[in-house]
């Protein structure tokens, strides 16, 4: 299935380069800093949403200092309060805007969901105070996805990229995810300078984290600019990583709307979009609907979440400022065939996570919807 679609991608490329352009955050665990030395200033909180995670050990550690929670079978807070403790100190850092939405108990730990500047943020806070969590990994799963279950598969690291004459690149992602369309603001002006250098294709990966906020229908949307009006897409995504605002950009890009939906309806039935999305039976974890435009892609090159970046068939890693995806892309051109263009003195300037294009201040640039 893998090969069909990339002889398929290939076959009309060039006509048009455009044309064919899980459940928690990413799959390393990563332990927090002491509260005693963790600061956070008001203003960086409230310009970067997601800086809100980074506050976490703090917040819970005051929680339990102030219920007298703790371990050892000692009284610990429930996920509903922990959630609302969260939010209150949250708004005091960010004068306002954060809202809890939800907490679920995994066992030794809670995922508690809280929404700022229209963004659903999942995090993850051992119960007794002492770690914050960016992402879990079930360890009694088996690496890659299992089709009859739909078992979340493992990110695997990456390899040596290797070359050639002219590179393919694929960046996985999710529409809503903030890593995602951070992502893709640091690769847009690359792609856009490379042009037909380079093979490019924007793909998502297999599950949506962000359903309630459109991601479904925003990545079929996606999916068929690419496919069928792939001159007008770089222009559509520019658009939509501004405010996010689909609608607006389908009108003020000049997407043809007609041919739109004729194409998301094929692809609806193709993939089963709306059938996934629609019976949560089917779901990832029974969290998360699956978008599998992408799937058999998904499968092949182990993505496990947004964003994930692809050249010649092997995962790459790469920090996020145009500088550096124009550094990373420019090494997979054989010697003989690098195009001047990756002399360029790109921006490096990494923007913040999210929509807009602010300048990310601090962060990492490995983090991930996934």
């Amino acid at each position: 299935m893998a090969e069909k679609e990339h002889e398929k991608k290939h076959e009309g490329k060039h006509e048009s380069k455009h044309h064919e352009h899980h459940h928690e955050h990413k799959h390393h665990d990563h332990k927090s800093h002491s509260h005693k030395n963790k600061k956070n200033s008001t203003d960086k909180i409230r310009d970067n949403p997601w800086i809100i995670s980074t506050v976490i050990l703090a917040v819970l550690a005051i929680i339990l200092i102030a219920t007298g929670g703790g371990v050892g079978g000692e009284k610990v807070l429930t996920g509903e309060k922990a959630g609302e403790e969260l939010v209150g100190f949250l708004n005091q850092q960010t004068e306002g805007g954060v809202e809890y939405v939800s907490s679920e108990d995994l066992g030794s730990i809670y995922e508690i969901t809280v929404t700022y500047q229209e963004q659903e943020i999942p995090v993850y806070m051992t119960k007794d105070g002492e770690y914050y969590l960016q992402g879990i990994v079930d360890l009694n799963e088996e690496q890659g996805v299992d089709s009859t279950d739909n078992t979340p598969q493992q990110q695997q690291p990456p390899a040596e990229v290797p070359k050639s004459d002219v590179p393919e690149v694929e960046l996985f992602i999710m529409s809503h995810c903030p890593y995602g369309t951070q992502a893709e603001k640091g690769i847009l002006p690359v792609v856009k300078l490379l042009d037909n250098e380079i093979d490019f294709t924007l793909r998502f990966v297999y599950y949506a984290m962000h359903p309630t906020q459109g991601e479904v229908e925003e990545q079929l949307n996606q999916y068929c600019i690419q496919k069928e009006q792939g001159d007008k897409l770089y222009e559509y995504l520019e658009c939509f990583l501004t405010e996010g605002k689909g609608d607006e950009c389908l009108t003020s890009t000049g997407i043809d709307k007609t041919k739109l939906k004729t194409c998301t309806d094929a692809a609806d039935t193709e993939f089963e979009i709306t059938k996934n999305l629609d019976d949560q039976s089917l779901w990832l974890n029974g969290r998360f609907p699956l978008f599998n435009t992408d799937k058999a892609l998904n499968e092949q090159y182990g993505v496990g979440g947004s964003p994930t970046l692809v050249i010649n068939g092997e995962q790459a890693s790469s920090a996020r400022s145009p500088a550096a995806y124009l550094a990373t892309i420019c090494n997979a051109f054989t010697d003989g065939n690098v195009p001047e263009e990756c002399d360029t003195e790109a921006s490096t300037d990494t923007l913040s996570p999210g929509f807009g294009w602010t300048t990310q201040s601090g962060g990492s640039a490995s983090a991930q919807c996934g």
